[in-house]
């Protein structure tokens, strides 16, 4: 008798997901579909004692069944898939452009210059590096030589005379030699 009385006081088991989506969308009967928190909310108010992990539950149900075909996805809504009103399934990528059938057909797209992908390995590697090598492809080693000039290039005038009248001196190339300065030695002053 006490075992009949602790029956009594459960409540009954849950429905498998699946059904009380289906069960959900079919009495919110929305035209625009079910969006997923008004699934969730008619699931919470029909059976009260639902598992702490129901949110993700049913967003995993909702998935497979997406994926299976039995709903329909469409702007952030669920259709049953067997509904009269549910809006046709879409192939993946974008859909293509209307046709007018009076309009001339397309002009043939002319031939690459180049064939799509990567290009065949040869027969004969063996012969194809002496022939590269023939046409001079590869390049001598190091820095090629200059171009030469042109134009010559225009002369600096040259520096005005010093004032005392000797000749200008004129400076190599490069930095100029560290001055040292001249030390008394101790022999000359003796």
């Amino acid at each position: 008798m006490a075992a009949a009385a602790d029956d009594a006081s459960k409540p009954p088991p849950l429905p498998p997901y699946p059904e009380m989506i289906l069960a959900a969308i079919e009495a919110l009967n929305e035209k625009s579909g079910s969006n997923k928190s008004a699934i969730s909310k008619y699931i919470e108010g029909k059976h009260g004692d639902l598992p702490p992990a129901h949110a993700s539950l049913l967003t995993a149900h909702l998935a497979r069944m997406k994926e299976s075909g039995e709903l329909i996805f469409l702007k952030n809504n669920y259709f049953r898939a067997d509904a009269p009103d549910a809006p046709p399934k879409r192939g993946r990528g974008r859909p293509p452009k209307p046709r007018d059938p009076n309009a001339p057909p397309p002009p043939p797209k002319p031939s690459s210059p180049r064939p799509r992908g990567r290009p065949p390995k040869s027969k004969d590697p063996i012969s194809d590096a002496v022939a590269q090598a023939a046409s001079g492809m590869p390049r001598p080693r190091g820095r090629p030589p200059k171009k030469a000039k042109t134009a010559p290039a225009p002369k600096p005038k040259p520096a005005p005379a010093p004032a005392d009248g000797s000749a200008p001196v004129k400076r190599g190339r490069g930095r100029p030699p560290k001055v040292r300065p001249t030390v008394p030695s101790e022999t000359a002053a003796a």
